[in-house]
């Protein structure tokens, strides 16, 4: 007897409610809690992370009666080292059956073996080890979280239920400590956090997507992403959304942003071809931004676990906000240069 299940799809009219939200959604297909952030260490040692926890929904594939699992859950932890441009990335897949992986519905708590996020009071703990290396962060929001789109429902292409909800803590001071081999240091920065759950978001003529994560010192933040298609166009629901120091945030459509490649860069390791380097202009907001990345090779090849070929790298950006000289700290994520993403 073949499934009856099907999964909730992300529709205008439902409002996001915190804590609630920051919980699983195991009637959505898709869902990922995203970590990306910039750390500094007591000696001056300077590194980018990304910490990332998927789970993936079976129910509308297995057959009746209830099987002993319904979901696969998955991550990723990539670490950056600045000065030595040195990236390393480590993954983790398991069944969520037992204790081994899983996501309550009740309470901020995802885990993957001795991989976990938690959330604690105001606060979210992360905690991540591969080999010789282990992060241990305190997340305490600097900023109330964010919803993009309309009221977080953001709309990826043309058709009901194209879209994932989807929030972010856009400014999360970050304290904490990592070991290297033994040795260990404290360490602080800032951090941004996504959420976003969904079951259909791509259409079948979209490649993958860009996506921008910029925090600036004038206390701002920008997010943008564009949608690309097969035929090279972008997606006119491609969107964004600008947080002003004070928390309060707008959204932007494709045409109030112009994101232009400065140049290219192709992986060893897939022969995947890359922008690297980036203009970004928002003029409503008289903002002029040059982004770099602290090194190009920051890709993560994921056979393990999602089984996608991705850049996830860690970027610097100097520019202009109201006519002021600004800087910050970002992220870049491009996904579909080394084959179509599915989502």
């Amino acid at each position: 007897m073949t499934s009856s299940f099907a999964y909730q799809l992300a529709l205008p009219g439902r409002k996001i409610v915190f804590p609630r939200d920051h919980f699983s959604h195991p009637d959505f297909k898709t869902e990922w809690w995203y970590y990306t952030g910039h750390v500094t260490t007591d000696a001056g040692k300077s590194y980018g992370y990304q910490v990332t926890f998927f789970r993936f929904g079976l129910k509308d594939k297995q057959d009746d009666p209830p099987p002993l699992f319904t979901d696969l859950y998955m991550a990723h932890f990539a670490l950056s080292d600045k000065q030595a441009k040195k990236f390393r990335v480590a993954e983790r897949a398991n069944r969520g059956y037992g204790d081994k992986a899983g996501a309550a519905v009740d309470r901020f708590l995802v885990w993957n073996e001795d991989w976990r996020l938690e959330g604690r009071g105001d606060s979210q703990l992360i905690e991540v080890k591969d080999k010789d290396v282990t992060l241990k962060l305190r997340l305490t929001p600097a900023k109330p979280p964010v919803l993009h789109g309309d009221r977080g429902l953001s709309q990826k292409a043309e058709g009901a239920g194209r879209a994932s909800y989807y929030y972010s803590f856009t400014r999360l001071a970050t304290e904490g400590e990592i070991e290297i081999a033994g040795h260990r240091e404290t360490l602080r920065g800032q951090t941004w956090m996504d959420h976003e759950f969904g079951s259909n978001q791509l259409a079948e003529e979209q490649l993958g997507w860009d996506w921008f994560s910029l925090q600036l010192d004038d206390n701002s933040e920008l997010m943008l992403y564009v949608m690309r298609r097969k035929d090279g166009s972008i997606d006119a629901y491609s969107s964004g959304t600008l947080v002003a120091a004070d928390g309060s945030s707008r959204r932007l459509a494709l045409s109030d942003f112009k994101i232009e490649a400065l140049g290219k860069w192709k992986s060893p390791a897939s022969g995947a071809v890359y922008p690297m380097g980036w203009r970004v202009v928002v003029p409503s907001a008289n903002l002029d931004l040059e982004i770099a990345p602290f090194f190009p090779d920051q890709e993560l090849d994921t056979k393990k676990s999602t089984k996608v070929t991705y850049w996830e790298g860690s970027v610097s950006l100097r520019g202009t906000a109201g006519g002021r000289p600004v800087r910050g700290l970002g992220y870049v994520e491009m996904t579909g240069y080394a084959g179509k993403l599915k989502v």
